[in-house]
Order: C-alpha cells, then sequence, then structure tokens
C-alpha cells in the first residue's frame, strides 16, 4: 500500500526545474519515493499519511556529490601532510592507509556519509581507490544502505607502484591487473542497480595516470561499457599530474583521456584543474563530466579550476568535496560556496558565478555527471524524493530574509533540518536518524588513532 508524505507551508521551493520556479509557500506531495505534486500549500492536498510543516524554511533538491574519498576521513589534518602539495601528500599518506581495515574502511565511509548528509548531501559517488588487508567496496556499501544515503560506488584501483615508475609504493598497490578486473566485474555483478530510483550504483575507476598503466585504462573502459555502467579517474590536477603525462606519455591528461577512450557521456573526471583549452572543447564536444573540487584544489594548492570556460563549452560539471584529507570536511554546501567564490577570483568579476549558479551545479549539474538527471537533481514529479530544508532563524541568516534562497551561500552554510532521501525522512529536525552518532564519533576516533599511530 503506497505512503504519502505532506511538506508544506516552506518559505520558498526552490525546484531547480526548467523554468527554475521558486515556489513561495510552497508544498510537496510524495508517495513512496517519488514526488507527485509541487506547487503552492493552497494547490495541494491538505493531508497525508505523514506531515511536516516546514513554516520558515528553504526547500531545495537534494545536493549531488560527484568525487569522494570516504576513508580519508580517518587522517584529517595529519601533521605530515597538513603543508604539501598533492604528490608529497600522497607520500606521506599511503604509508598511513596501507594499514587500513575493512572495519576501518566502513566506519570512516560512514562518517563522511553522515557529515555530507548533514550538510545537504543525498547522493554521493565514492572513488575507493585504497584495496589493502582484506578491504571490499562491499564495505561502503553496506554502510551506504545502513545510513541511508543514495550512493555511486566507483571501484578504483592503484597498480602502478613506484619500482614501476609510479607514485605509491608498491607494498599498498594491487599489482594482478587482470584480478583487478575481475573484482571490478564481480562488483558490478554483484551490486549495480539499473532502475531510475536505483540506491547503489556502481562504476569504475582506474584511479589516475600516474597510478595506474594504459592497459588498466583501455581494459576497465572496455569493462564499463561491456556492463553498461560509468566511468571515473582523476586528471589534470596540478602541475606535476601534467609533467608526468607529458614525461611518461608525451601526452597532455586530455590527449591522454582521448588517447584511453576515456571521453563520452559515461565518463567524469575529477579536479580537472589544469584542463588545456583541448581538453574543455573535447570535453564539451563529448559530453564527457567533471567533478570540481574547490576546497580541495585550494588546500593542496593545485590551483582554481576554468570551470566557467567549461560551462560556456557545454562540459557537464557537478562539485566534489574530493578525499576527507585533502578538504578536511564533508560539507558539500559550503562546497558550493566556495564553487561560486573562487570563480569570482579566477576571473576577478563577481557575476563569473552567482549563487544560483553554484546550487545549480550541486544538484542538476550533479545529477547530470553521474547520469542521473532523469531521476535527480530537481523537485519535479516524477523525480526521486530527496529533499532537504534549511530553518531560516538560524542567526547565520538573520537579514538575508530579502533572498533566502542566495542567503543559504552568501551567508555561513548551516546543517539541514530536514533530509528525506528516497521518500524516507533521514534528518529530522536536525537530527540524524540512521546513525548514533557519539557511539559512532568514538569508535571511529579509536580506529583513526589506531591508524595512524600504526
Amino acid at each position: 500500500m503506497s505512503r504519502t508524505l505532506l511538506l508544506k507551508n516552506a518559505t520558498v521551493v526552490a525546484t531547480m526545474d526548467d523554468d527554475q520556479r521558486e515556489i513561495a509557500n510552497g508544498a510537496i506531495l510524495i508517495t513512496d519515493n517519488l514526488i507527485t505534486a509541487v506547487g503552492t500549500t493552497d494547490d495541494l492536498p491538505d493531508g497525508a499519511d505523514q506531515v511536516i510543516d516546514l513554516q520558515g524554511h528553504v526547500v531545495m533538491p537534494g545536493l549531488v556529490n560527484t568525487h569522494h574519498h570516504m576513508f580519508q576521513s580517518l587522517t584529517r589534518a595529519l601533521p605530515a601532510a597538513q603543508n604539501a602539495e598533492l604528490f608529497d601528500w600522497l607520500s606521506a599518506l599511503f604509508p598511513v592507509w596501507g594499514n587500513i581495515t575493512p572495519e576501518m574502511m566502513n566506519i570512516s565511509a560512514k562518517t563522511a556519509m553522515a557529515e555530507l548528509i548533514l550538510s545537504g548531501c543525498t547522493t554521493a559517488a565514492d572513488h575507493a581507490y585504497f584495496y589493502v588487508n582484506g578491504s571490499r567496496l562491499e564495505d561502503n556499501l553496506d554502510a551506504a544502505r545502513e545510513i541511508g544515503m543514495r550512493y555511486h560506488g566507483v571501484r578504483g584501483a592503484i597498480t602502478l607502484g613506484h619500482s614501476d615508475g609510479g607514485l605509491p609504493p608498491d607494498h599498498v598497490v594491487e599489482k594482478n591487473e587482470d584480478a583487478v578486473l575481475k573484482e571490478m566485474q564481480r562488483v558490478i555483478e554483484a551490486n549495480h542497480q539499473r532502475e531510475d530510483d536505483a540506491m547503489i550504483q556502481v562504476a569504475v575507476g582506474p584511479s589516475s595516470p600516474f597510478t595506474v598503466t594504459p592497459n588498466l585504462m583501455r581494459e576497465s573502459a572496455k569493462l564499463a561499457r561491456d556492463y553498461g555502467v560509468l566511468m571515473h579517474t582523476h586528471t589534470a590536477e596540478n602541475s606535476k599530474d601534467l609533467a608526468f603525462s607529458q614525461a611518461r606519455y608525451n601526452m597532455t591528461p586530455a590527449q591522454f583521456a582521448e588517447e584511453m577512450g576515456w571521453v563520452g557521456d559515461d565518463v567524469w573526471h575529477a579536479h580537472c584543474v589544469h584542463l588545456d583549452d583541448y581538453g574543455i572543447q573535447l570535453f564539451g564536444r563529448t559530453g564527457t563530466g567533471v567533478a570540481h573540487c574547490p576546497c580541495s584544489n585550494m588546500r593542496l594548492a593545485s590551483g582554481i579550476a576554468p570551470i566557467r570556460k567549461m560551462l560556456n563549452h557545454g562540459v557537464k560539471v557537478g562539485l566534489g568535496v574530493d578525499g576527507t584529507a585533502s578538504n578536511d570536511g564533508n560539507d558539500l554546501l559550503g562546497e558550493a560556496r566556495q564553487a561560486m567564490l573562487v570563480a569570482r577570483v579566477r576571473h576577478e568579476d563577481p557575476t563569473a558565478m552567482s549563487a544560483r549558479d553554484a546550487l545549480r551545479i550541486a544538484t542538476r549539474g550533479g545529477a547530470a555527471v553521474l547520469g542521473r538527471d532523469h531521476a535527480i537533481g530537481r523537485i519535479q514529479p516524477g523525480y526521486c524524493a530527496d529533499i532537504i530544508a534549511f530553518r531560516m532563524d538560524d542567526i547565520a541568516y538573520a537579514g538575508g530574509q530579502t533572498d533566502p534562497v542566495a542567503s543559504l551561500l552568501f551567508s555561513t552554510p548551516r546543517r539541514v533540518n530536514y533530509s528525506i532521501i528516497n521518500g524516507k525522512v533521514v534528518v529530522d529536525q536536525g537530527h540524524l536518524t540512521t546513525l548514533n552518532l557519539p557511539r559512532h564519533i568514538e569508535r571511529h576516533n579509536q580506529l583513526s588513532w589506531q591508524l595512524v599511530n600504526g
């Protein structure tokens, strides 16, 4: 039997639909896990099986995180990596991560998911490329099922050890690439859901040109396309990344991606801070997506990605928080604020990105990058009921009531008061309902201490 949920009396519902409607005194009717009606409170029915009064709230679609490394929440603010650029940062952390256990993977994923959900994220893509001591992608998939997040698990890999010219130490890489491909295949067959409202999807993700071989890039692309799943990797993240591609392959990162078959509407690349004009045009022409990670790019001194130029050339762009040890948080609304600000800094132009531009990238943009723009990223009948609501009586928004939607980014971002994922209330009046946070945080800190201290 169907169950209905009515959200009513919202100060404004920012739908992110094709008409960019912002409905004052808005209401949304949800039946099971789908949105069935959107309008003013007066337009919609009075009753439902459950009714939530959202007077004083801004309501919008759940935010979509297109790039993460959730296991890294175990190593936030590690002293040896605090003041390092990407390659030195990885070199400091690889040996520490070499002691990660399956429980650590699961606990760290739930930590990242909890923080993301409280910041307004309802869908997350997690590039899980580190597998040691029996860890599997299922450690993270189980976490997503428990906490109730819509999750895109990217079965990544690092296979090119230091002795073969790669960056990682040999003892942390998966040297048998045939075994890696078989594991990717197994994870897809066991877990990937193809329905429009899928809660779990799987992608393949060799980590980067400096951590895997061209053979794995080509063969994983073939595997992904045989199974009809997406492909994800890192590209053009910093100047050393560019130098590595030139020295080893005599190609730019964009040329390497094209040569390996890693362009198309089934591919998205993280960072692209130094994507050149050829690469931008290539990505726009082929429908290739980009995960923009402004906080991490600044934290690691990688630079500021040319996002306005990408958008102007039709590149699909979403947001990503990146790893919790290079951000060092999981605040996707805060990431949208940073995206707005760094675009203005890069171009020295306050019109380079508006608050609504950034929110659109964080919702519809991310949905398009993950191939889900027919199901998530907007509040519209027939779409999945992934909806977030912020209380506007918080001191952070005092004085910002003339434009409460823009105030979400111009003011200091706050936690959601409600988060509904796939029709289920996951955050209720600011409280995460699916995880005992104090107990979880205590265990997370115990495991983090064990990991960092060997």
